[in-house]
């Protein structure tokens, strides 16, 4: 930038003006020097001169450095730099070694697909049965908590209620009434015998015995229903186990109520047959078609995993969950009393379909890092090492390859020994 400066004067006195090209940078007053001087003695021209050099100088240096930040940023961004990363899976020999190193193809296989599927245990609804009190009341006492075994016949609680009162207030009245229409008939066709009756008399006393034998056998068949011995009333019921198993829900409390009217749920216990249990799985869809109702399916338990069990598919659900894109597939399975409902197991199917599987030796198979590698040559004395997914191990110390490799390809015999090599 080019500074200029020009002294003159004007009306109101005379003035000092600096330019930087076309613009004014700063302006002082010849009467300001002036009363300067006149406040202070030792204020000359001279140091008025000093101060508005200083003043110069401080505004040459801004502008200088704003022209050199302008020039700056108006030029192109530095270029970019490319940094090349070696390849970490790449290992080179020299070449007088890489005869220590021999190759081997991988052989091939026709083996049967299998596929691994995540689930957990659960009870088989069909074995699961509720309990309940068809007499409403209060719960006076309970014999069964949750989590208990019970057995078949077992009492689990007893409830006490009013509405066995009324039960067996009504079965008294219909035995009365049954007696005496017995006897009413009885008299009738005793006087018919002697004629002092029509036949319709007798007739309609026998039609009142029907009557009154068939309310008596309404209010027996209520006291059953209510759990009441007609022999030995009492105004609490007792209930008890309808089968054997385990006591997965319980919904009642000692002088808690019981009853549809009064608890508004029947259901006070809820007893299941844990002799088979379900193994409910989610497969996803793609892997659906590989599956069938019948097939053979081994359970490994997470917590038992020494302890394999089998089961068999007993239903593929016929919905798929929309976010999850799998479905439901039920395997059945004894269980031999160690299986509990929630476990987490992993099922494996086999199907009966065959597939080219590559087969190695086991020590071209390097495991790393929780993965499976093997080593290829990647021309000349540089050998790559590439991740494969390793199956089942085979007889001669041999491991198929599920993916990664195909057969006949050719892979580093002693993969460890190689990964050694090129960490030195």
């Amino acid at each position: 930038m080019k500074l200029n400066y020009v002294y003159r004067s004007a009306p109101g006195g005379r003035y000092l003006t600096l330019f930087g090209g076309d613009r004014c940078l700063v302006a002082a007053n010849h009467s300001v020097a002036s009363r300067i001087r006149s406040r202070s003695d030792s204020m000359t021209a001279r140091s008025l001169k000093s101060y508005l050099f200083g003043a110069f100088t401080v505004i040459c240096a801004l502008a200088a450095f704003g022209c050199k930040s302008r020039q700056q940023g108006d030029g192109a961004p530095p270029p970019a730099q490319v940094i090349h990363v070696p390849d970490m899976n790449l290992v080179t020999i020299d070449g007088g070694d890489v005869a220590k190193f021999p190759l081997t193809a991988a052989e091939m296989i026709d083996e049967t697909t299998t596929l691994s599927a995540t689930g957990s245990v659960a009870p088989d609804v069909s074995r699961e049965l509720p309990v309940i009190s068809l007499a409403n009341g209060r719960v006076v006492d309970i014999k069964a908590r949750l989590d208990d075994k019970v057995k078949k016949g077992q009492l689990l609680f007893q409830v006490q209620s009013p509405e066995i009162s009324a039960a067996f207030n009504a079965y008294l009245k219909a035995v009365n009434d049954e007696q005496l229409a017995n006897q009413a008939d009885a008299r009738a066709r005793d006087l018919l015998q002697h004629g002092a009756i029509p036949q319709a008399m007798v007739e309609q006393a026998d039609a009142v015995e029907k009557d009154a034998k068939a309310d008596l056998a309404a209010a027996e068949e209520q006291l059953k229903i209510l759990g009441v011995d007609k022999s030995h009333p009492s105004s609490v019921v007792s209930v008890y186990a309808p089968i054997s198993g385990v006591v997965v829900a319980q919904n009642v409390t000692n002088a808690a109520a019981a009853g549809v009217s009064l608890s508004g749920s029947a259901t006070a216990f809820t007893i299941a047959d844990l002799t088979t249990v379900w193994i409910l799985c989610d497969v996803y869809e793609n892997d659906i078609p590989k599956l069938q109702v019948g097939q053979e399916a081994r359970i490994k338990i997470d917590a038992y995993p020494d302890r394999p069990l089998i089961g068999r598919i007993g239903d593929i659900g016929p919905a798929l969950d929309p976010s999850l894109r799998t479905a439901k597939v039920r395997i059945e399975v004894r269980n031999p009393g160690f299986l509990k409902l929630g476990m987490f197991v992993t099922a494996t199917f086999e199907s009966k379909k065959k597939e080219p599987r590559a087969v190695v030796s086991s020590e071209a198979v390097l495991h790393l890092h929780d993965r499976d590698w093997v080593f290829v040559p990647a021309g000349g004395n540089n050998f790559k090492r590439t991740e494969v997914r390793a199956g089942q191990m085979l007889s001669g110390d041999r491991q198929v390859i599920l993916s990664g490799l195909a057969p006949g390809q050719q892979v580093v015999k002693n993969a460890l020994l190689l990964e050694t090599a090129g960490n030195q």
